[in-house]
Order: C-alpha cells, then structure tokens, then sequence
C-alpha cells in the first residue's frame, strides 16, 4: 500500500486502490447525504472503476487517523488558458464530522498545495454550497477567496443528450 504521511500524530493519506471504491462510494454517499442530494448520486462501483482507475480521470485518496478511515480526497488536473498551466481542481473533500476541527482538513488542504505545487500548478480551485457556512468559514480562514463573479453553468446528462452531432 501507498501511503503519504504527515507530521501530524496518526494522520496518513493512502494512495485509493481498485480494492477501496466501495469505500469511496460509501464516502460519496455521505457526502451527498451531508449536501442533501443523495437522490443526485449515479455513482456506481463500475463507473469509479471505469473512471478513476481504468481512464485516470481523477485522483483517489483515502484519508487515515488511527489506522482508521475517516476521509476521502477527489482530485483531477485542468488547465488554465489565463495562466497556461494546469491547475488543481478539488472535486471531494469529506471528512467524518466526528472528525472535524482538529486540524485534519487543514493538513489535506496542505496536501492538496503540494501535489499542486509538484505539479506546477497555479491554481487549486473548488465548489461549496452557498449554504455551507462551516465549510466557507473554514476556508476563508485558509486563504481562500470566493469567485463571487463566476457562475457556474451545467449541461447534465440529459441536457447533454439533447445536443447532437447533427446540430453541429
């Protein structure tokens, strides 16, 4: 097993292995329980497969204290045409509540900077609900910065499934 430690007593990350998906859709589920949103999740063990370890479309971690895990880490590279260089985009931080405000998110943040920053990227970039005050406060207290004047815009899969090749 791949593990990056921390200085942080009982805190590793482990590298996520075809093996730990049901972990991951486990942790997906709670997090889109925690966002309200559980009916969104189309997940499946098959499509994580497919997608983060068969296609590499995005990084796994899983996030240990105590030998126990409490967390998981979604991440993939974008690429900024202002910047012309990749970028970081954070896809999933969860962490167990119990959990919560020890310095754990911190260190992942930290992580996070790193894997960046070895991959030259500028920017590391991520979505929170408007309604996530612990989540905003918290990252407002990291250095964060909303982008208050981007909207985000989303085609979903049925959306998608209207736009076809014959209108091009």
């Amino acid at each position: 097993m791949d593990y990056i430690e921390t200085k942080m007593k009982g805190l590793k990350f482990k590298i996520a292995t075809e093996q730990d998906i049901p972990v991951i859709l486990d942790f997906i589920k709670q997090i889109a329980i925690y966002e309200k949103m559980l009916d969104k999740v189309s997940a499946t063990e098959e499509s994580l497969k497919e997608s983060i370890f068969d296609n590499n479309r995005a990084e796994a971690l899983l996030i240990e204290f105590n030998n126990e895990v409490i967390g998981y880490i979604i991440y993939f590279f974008n690429f900024s045409t202002f910047v012309g260089r990749e970028g970081l985009y954070l896809e999933d931080l969860y962490i167990k509540p119990e959990y919560r405000g020890n310095g754990i998110g911190k260190k992942s943040f930290e992580l996070l900077v790193n894997i960046a920053k070895e991959n030259k990227c500028e920017r590391l970039e991520w979505t929170c609900l408007d309604w996530n005050e612990p989540s905003l406060k918290f990252y407002k207290s990291i250095g964060a910065k909303q982008m208050n004047e981007w909207i985000i815009h989303r085609l979903d899969k049925e959306a998608i499934d209207k736009i076809t090749d014959k209108d091009l």
